[in-house]
């Protein structure tokens, strides 16, 4: 990945092709979107654009011709978080700005793609009714709301973490070639504003109070922590000069439990914004 780094770094033929050629082919749109992050972050956000223009054609066509919005909102995730971050050198506020697109793209979906959730909504209704009748029956006349509500809220809620994994990917790849350790050193110190940490909470137990789509928000406001507590662990880990195995195993954890140790992490992530508690252990010593 350096290699194509480096490779798309060496002009805007060479960028524009790539992230033309890569958005064009399916399941490679993620590479277009992270190489207009890497373009975004170094040389500023006008020749960003300039370059986003090629991968916004086949995006387009993609989200047009084949009713598959993935492209086009995985890479507009990438252009606003980019951008964001060059102009503010801040994680916190890349993510809440990718969190407000995710919440609008979620609003939008159903106006624009009335048809592609219908045939979720369907495929869905069919599942529960043929594997799982006593739920189907138990939500009764509900059970359609309840899977649209879930199909909208996963489809925004994946563009956004795929956005942000990105933006993440292309921060990296300009930490490896302009600047060693500088992604490591600022992802192990990330830690979200008491301030933001309470609004996103706020916002994940909102919805229901508000008549909102609470699977939607919860996607939006729990991204900023959950990456929050991503770098909370990374950060320990590399404080106390642990062993890589470490991150393995909890990620190993992380996929085996799931939503249970996922809200585990949120908490933690929203009460180390209060307490930092990366600041509160010593680092390890060097290694005699």
């Amino acid at each position: 990945m350096r290699a194509l780094a480096q490779f798309v770094m060496r002009g805007p033929l060479q960028a524009g092709g790539v992230a033309a050629v890569t958005t064009a082919i399916p399941l490679l749109f993620w590479i277009g979107a992270a190489v207009i992050g890497l373009v975004i972050l170094r040389l500023g956000i006008g020749k960003g654009l300039n370059i986003a223009l090629w991968a916004l054609l086949p995006a387009l066509g993609w989200s047009w011709f084949g009713q598959d919005p993935t492209a086009l909102a995985v890479l507009l995730e990438v252009m606003l978080m980019a951008s964001i971050l060059r102009l503010s050198l801040s994680w916190e506020k890349a993510l809440l700005a990718g969190s407000f697109l995710a919440i609008v793209t979620g609003l939008m979906l159903p106006v624009i793609y009335p048809g592609l959730l219908d045939d979720l909504v369907r495929t869905g209704v069919s599942f529960y009714e043929q594997y799982n009748a006593e739920v189907a029956r138990s939500l009764g006349d509900e059970l359609e709301t309840v899977i649209r509500d879930t199909m909208n809220a996963s489809m925004a809620g994946t563009y956004l973490v795929t956005g942000v994994a990105m933006t993440m990917l292309a921060r990296a790849w300009q930490a490896g070639l302009y600047n060693p350790g500088g992604f490591r050193k600022e992802f192990h110190a990330f830690r979200l504003s008491p301030a933001v940490a309470v609004l996103c909470a706020v916002t994940m137990v909102a919805g229901p109070l508000l008549g909102l789509n609470s699977m939607l928000l919860g996607w939006a406001a729990g991204t900023p922590l959950f990456i929050a507590s991503l770098a909370l662990v990374h950060g320990v880990v590399g404080r106390k000069n642990l062993n890589g195995q470490w991150l393995v195993l909890f990620y190993i954890a992380l996929v085996l439990l799931g939503p249970s140790l996922m809200f585990l992490l949120v908490v933690v992530a929203f009460v180390d914004s209060w307490l930092d508690i990366r600041g509160r252990i010593k680092p390890a010593g060097p290694a005699e």
